[in-house]
């Protein structure tokens, strides 16, 4: 237990039995434990940054910080918990992400994370269930068929979301069905600022195999370079946000594969501070290129699984109001005003300029999406803002957009 430091986690306040807890799970699911944490403890976890020797040292921070003291048999447990969990970073994690990757590239194809849990991991089943989507949807179709590059999907689930994806993926499913190769870009909810993650993967869904397409995931991985490619590919394990558009896709191509290129898109959290321009940014600039050069002359359609808003207690803030509803109605709007004009620049501003105050988690995919697809004419679709907690007070917005 030399210098503890933990790992990056998903972490979830609970009450249980009338305790307030955080629950910590693993995003790279390496174990199948979760630990609830008592939230007197919880400030211990901040301090297992790396910087303190032992047990010891984490007791005396804690007491010189909180001006409370911890009894070194609860820091031992605690810190034991967390090791037997693979939460720290040591040998035994580092060695249990090594055997997960290894077992995921040797499978025949990306096990589904979110089958029989989020939706059914029958096809039959899981057909009926995006078709009850359709029909629910009413959509009346223009008479022209939709001819853009691109589309955003959303990533929730979809018993809260499924009527949005059903619009978008309805309206642009001749698009769809035409399309040799699919450029997917989804949101990685762990990944680091900037960082774009491939993977030499093939994605399944109920529906079959997505086989995706090595010779343009090898030039795009030459152009940022193989270590910083693949450095966080584990991700594509557990990630949900290119597996549930991916659902839809071959949902609406009625089975039939097609190639698809799967890329995770971390945070954009410094291009928002300012601190840097994505315009100028040598790994972004390659990484458009490559792609640009490589899917010249085929049929290609671009995703963007990401996304709007995520405001409210569940997400650090304060309550969402009637006020506070309208005026993230008003800002999503420009949101997708921008993205219907295939504008990157004005949509990552209109971001900046409120400092991101509604944690917009689809920022790096959408950008992305825009910078490869250009200029143009798009269209709205379906829009919601959806429940994310029981009083409804913290709500995730989300849209279906074509450009």
């Amino acid at each position: 237990m030399r210098y503890p430091k933990l790992r990056p986690v998903d972490p979830r306040p609970i009450v249980h039995e009338g305790q307030p807890l955080l629950l910590l799970r693993d995003p790279l699911r390496l174990s199948d434990k979760m630990l609830l944490v008592p939230e007197p403890l919880v400030p211990l976890l901040a301090l297992c940054d790396g910087t303190r020797e032992d047990a010891g040292a984490l007791g005396a921070a804690f007491a010189i910080r909180f001006g409370q003291r911890v009894h070194p048999d609860t820091l031992d447990q605690l810190l034991a918990a967390l090791d037997e969990a693979l939460l720290l970073e040591n040998e035994r994690s580092a060695q249990a992400q090594e055997e997960a990757l290894s077992e995921y590239r040797a499978a025949p194809y990306r096990e589904l994370a979110l089958a029989g849990q989020s939706y059914p991991d029958d096809a039959n089943e899981l057909r009926g269930l995006l078709q009850s989507y359709v029909e629910a949807a009413e959509v009346t179709l223009p008479t022209e068929a939709w001819d853009g590059r691109g589309l955003v999907s959303p990533h929730i689930d979809y018993m809260r979301g499924g009527h949005v994806y059903a619009r978008v993926w309805l309206r642009a499913a001749e698009r769809a069905r035409a399309a040799d190769l699919v450029v997917l870009l989804g949101t990685d909810h762990y990944g680091g600022d900037g960082q774009i993650t491939l993977t030499r993967q093939n994605y399944a869904t109920p529906f079959g195999v997505l086989p995706t397409a090595g010779d343009i995931v090898d030039a795009l991985a030459e152009s940022i370079g193989e270590e910083s490619a693949f450095a966080a590919e584990l991700h594509h394990r557990s990630e949900h946000s290119i597996e549930l558009a991916a659902v839809w896709l071959h949902f609406i191509r009625e089975g039939r594969p097609c190639e698809l290129v799967p890329i995770l898109c971390g945070s954009f959290a410094s291009f928002v501070r300012g601190t840097s321009d994505p315009e100028q940014d040598p790994a972004i600039i390659g990484f458009l290129e490559t792609l640009a050069a490589k899917t010249a002359g085929r049929s290609v359609m671009i995703v963007a699984a990401g996304d709007l808003a995520h405001v409210g207690p569940a997400f650090g803030g304060q309550p969402v109001d009637l006020g506070s509803r309208s005026a993230l109605k008003e800002s999503d709007e420009e949101l997708m005003a921008r993205i219907c004009e295939g504008d990157a620049e004005g949509f990552l501003a209109a971001i900046k300029r409120v400092e991101d105050r509604n944690n917009v988690c689809g920022v790096s995919p959408i950008y992305l999406a825009l910078k490869l697809a250009g200029r143009g004419v798009g269209e709205q679709v379906s829009y919601d803002r959806c429940p994310a907690d029981e009083n409804e007070t913290s709500l995730v917005s989300v849209c279906g957009v074509l450009f």
